[in-house]
């Protein structure tokens, strides 16, 4: 029996030493790398997370910028473009009301509308019109169509004067923009 007792004693003498290599192994080299190891990482980590934070909300606010700009263009586009609808009706309209109000005399009118390209809701709506007016008259409907609360383009205007007086005979031609609220342009 001493024997068997001698040798479990060096058994379990054994066991510890090996528990206790371990254990000092386990110290010497832990798992998840040693105090400062994690504390290099963990400051790592938190400059990455610091980083990131600022990425997310840099792109917050482009975010924010695109939508406001979205709207601005919307805005833009509601209060200057004409509704294809009545976008011709409108225009004549604005345009009678300034030759009446400038006191130059109307004659005829023609218009068309072109497609814009690269837009499937936009066109440009180009009307041609003629009249008959003083200088002074001439003068006061330009400025009445540039108060006009529209986007409109005076692409060209000729005058000559009619024989037999001071009147001008004037053919004009006025863009503006068109947009179709229901998606395809026609």
């Amino acid at each position: 029996m001493p024997r068997n007792s001698s040798q479990l004693i060096r058994i379990v003498l054994g066991a510890l030493l090996t528990a206790n290599l371990i254990a000092a192994g386990l110290v010497i080299f832990p798992p998840g790398g040693s105090a400062e190891s994690l504390q290099r990482e963990m400051t790592t980590l938190q400059s990455q997370l610091a980083q990131s934070k600022a990425r997310l909300e840099r792109s917050r606010e482009h975010v924010a910028a695109v939508e406001k700009g979205r709207d601005e263009g919307d805005q833009f586009l509601a209060g200057y473009f004409l509704e294809r609808r009545t976008a011709y009706s409108t225009l004549l309209t604005e345009i009678s009301e300034a030759a009446t109000s400038s006191k130059i005399k109307q004659r005829e009118y023609s218009y068309s509308t072109e497609p814009i390209e690269g837009s499937d809701t936009l066109s440009m709506m180009s009307i041609t019109a003629n009249f008959d007016g003083t200088y002074r008259d001439v003068l006061s409907f330009v400025h009445e169509l540039d108060k006009s609360p529209r986007l409109l383009i005076i692409e060209s205007l000729n005058a000559a004067p009619q024989q037999g007086g001071n009147t001008l005979s004037v053919s004009m031609k006025v863009d503006t923009f068109v947009r179709d609220s229901s998606g395809g342009a026609e």
